[in-house]
């Protein structure tokens, strides 16, 4: 496995957000993480970034320890994440946003090629390159975001939300890089609350309520569950009680 979770709890002080959670990711593997809000599912993806710190449990990336790893030394590894709300600094220009990931050691060598592979991901970028990243659209920004993140060389992108506030055109050509991604052999884990499009390019999915893993599988499987389709999918269930 390339990314590999024992059961790992994190805590805000006396709060508890995550609680024994264990997953795990292969090599080129696609899998989403959904759930309601208040779930714990960013606070899940940040712990995989490095930004917040286990309370118990231990994860690995391709068999080694980054529980007690510093956060600055996780995208050097081999993780970047695309974070809620984009974050993009606004008055500087689309390239050096798109720069800003490249800084890693295995990656600056690689600028320039990794600068072609993300406008050829998103070529709406290429005339905007000079432009202020903070006068893009929202679904421009968030090409911007996946672009720095990609100009990192990561083994395993994290994406957190990356549909949220993005009108449904533009999630649609979202999902649709998101899926160009991954057929290229990325590793991908995947938090999103539009379930639908989210199963719709995973290898496996899971359901995070209230800071546990409470169900997990292929999408065929998620989506025939009852209680799954009622809750996530706007679906009904033929009757059968949720359980």
């Amino acid at each position: 496995m390339l990314l590999e979770m024992n059961s790992i709890r994190v805590a805000y002080g006396a709060a508890t957000a995550l609680w024994d959670v264990s997953l795990s990711v292969a090599a080129g593997e696609l899998l989403c993480v959904v759930g309601p809000n208040s779930a714990g599912k960013s606070t899940l993806i940040n712990t995989i970034a490095g930004l917040n710190r286990l309370s118990a449990g231990s994860y690995f990336l391709d068999g080694k320890d980054l529980s007690r790893m510093p956060s600055h030394r996780f995208c050097s590894e081999g993780i970047a994440l695309v974070p809620e709300s984009r974050r993009l600094f606004g008055q500087m220009t689309v390239r050096e946003n798109l720069e800003l990931g490249s800084y890693a050691a295995h990656a600056k060598p690689y600028r320039a090629q990794t600068m072609e592979r993300v406008c050829a991901l998103f070529p709406m970028l290429v005339s905007r390159l000079a432009q202020p990243a903070g006068s893009l659209s929202g679904g421009q920004q968030q090409m911007v975001a996946i672009g720095r993140a990609l100009m990192a060389r990561p083994r395993l992108l994290l994406l957190d939300e990356p549909s949220l506030g993005l009108a449904p055109s533009v999630v649609h050509d979202m999902f649709e890089a998101i899926r160009t991604i991954h057929a290229e052999g990325m590793a991908v884990l995947l938090v999103e609350q539009n379930v639908g499009m989210a199963l719709a390019v995973a290898d496996r999915g899971a359901v995070l309520e209230e800071g546990r893993i409470v169900a997990s599988g292929t999408p065929t499987e998620l989506a025939g569950r009852p209680e799954i389709r009622r809750a996530y999918l706007g679906a009904g269930a033929d009757g059968d009680e949720a359980r």
